[in-house]
């Protein structure tokens, strides 16, 4: 990985240490940009490569994390070894920010502002003077959605600089379930659920899903795992909420089974710290209606209330179990919205498109750069 490439995607952590969604949107930006390679952290450092598209990785040693930011000394020092012509750096990672600076020898630089600093407060106040550096040293910041470029204080200062990609993903990556199959995972899962998927963090509002599952008719599946686990559990047992069920880590073959077979895709993400939502456009390219919290951020542009889902009050249990009887007793509206999910899918979040908006981005970048030096 000494030789002369084209884009180095930097962020904290990869696959297969870690699953989340901004590793799902480096990985098909990489695997769809040709001479793309990711540098990022790991307890397990080596050089590898990933998915379909043999992504090559570089993994340096990860000593240690603090409040979600992983450091690493070898980051820095293959960083600044690294001959990539453009760096994609993935926001935010408060290391990451120190080492373009002490590293990156001001190459040409896009940050795909993923997410605000939500959550540390304080942390954040003492972090802001960084962070603007970092962003002030960027050729151009690309925003998810339109909604969370308009609706973040930080991104307000930057609108000139400013571009909105919104994220894609590659159906052709997904498992295609193999016949009698869905029968099977039917005798197991059952059918007209409402289906969660995703990491069990605490802005992903579970609390509430489960507070509004309780005493329900219908089964609501969580899949996934994380930190809330124990925590919710013992929620739902508290609520006598023996409709939830709680699956854990579930395969990408089981994740789309259940796709198939749910009524609708809840994400009850209550806080900013949720920028987008990947498996909300999992639910639009499965043909399935959407049931998403007004938060500020993609996860109303995903989706559109009234079209492909309905968007509720956060925070709001009553809300969203509103939402879920809705689509539960109106199976005709689900079908229908699911119908239109399908086909915003189609005209906005596949991994094609997004990649092409990159590759513009990145030539647009690079002979902004080429002018300004031979000028």
């Amino acid at each position: 990985m000494t030789k002369k490439t084209g884009v180095a995607h930097c962020y904290r952590t990869f696959y297969p240490e870690s699953w989340g969604g901004v590793e799902h949107v480096v990985l098909e930006i990489a695997a769809n940009v040709p001479c793309s390679e990711v540098l990022t952290l790991s307890k397990n450092p080596g050089v590898y490569s990933v998915g379909k598209g043999k992504v090559a990785v570089r993994a340096c040693k990860r000593w240690f994390s603090i409040v979600s930011c992983c450091v690493g000394l070898g980051f820095l020092l293959a960083l600044k070894r690294h001959r990539a012509k453009l760096l994609h750096f993935h926001f935010p990672w408060p290391f990451g920010d120190v080492a373009y600076i002490l590293a990156g020898h001001s190459r040409p630089l896009v940050i795909t502002y993923h997410s605000d600093v939500v959550r540390q407060r304080f942390l954040g106040i003492l972090y802001r003077p960084l962070m603007r550096n970092f962003l002030r040293r960027a050729d151009r910041i690309v925003a998810t959605s339109k909604n969370y470029a308009d609706s973040s204080d930080v991104l307000g200062d930057f609108q000139d600089k400013v571009e909105v990609i919104p994220i894609g993903i590659s159906e052709s990556d997904y498992p295609v379930l193999p016949p009698g199959a869905l029968r099977s995972y039917e005798s197991r899962f059952g059918r007209d659920f409402m289906l969660f998927v995703g990491v069990l963090r605490y802005y992903k509002g579970l609390e509430f899903l489960i507070r509004a599952a309780a005493q329900q008719p219908y089964k609501v599946i969580v899949a996934g795992k994380g930190p809330e686990s124990s925590r919710l559990k013992q929620l739902a047992n508290e609520l006598g909420a023996d409709n939830v069920i709680f699956l854990g880590y579930v395969s990408d073959e089981e994740k789309m089974a259940l796709l198939k077979l749910c009524r609708a895709v809840v994400f009850p993400s209550h806080l900013r710290s949720e920028a987008f939502g990947v498996s909300l456009v999992e639910g639009l390219m499965s043909g399935k209606p959407l049931i998403s919290c007004e938060i500020g951020t993609g996860t109303s542009f995903v989706n559109c209330d009234g079209e492909t889902g309905l968007v509720v009050e956060p925070a709001n249990y009553l809300a969203l179990r509103g939402a879920m009887d809705d689509l539960w007793k109106q199976k005709s509206m689900a079908l229908a919205m699911g119908k239109a999910g399908r086909l915003r899918f189609e005209s906005l979040f596949t991994a094609k498109k997004m990649a092409s908006a990159y590759k513009k981005l990145y030539t647009e970048v690079l002979h902004s750069r080429d002018s300004t030096n031979n000028g």
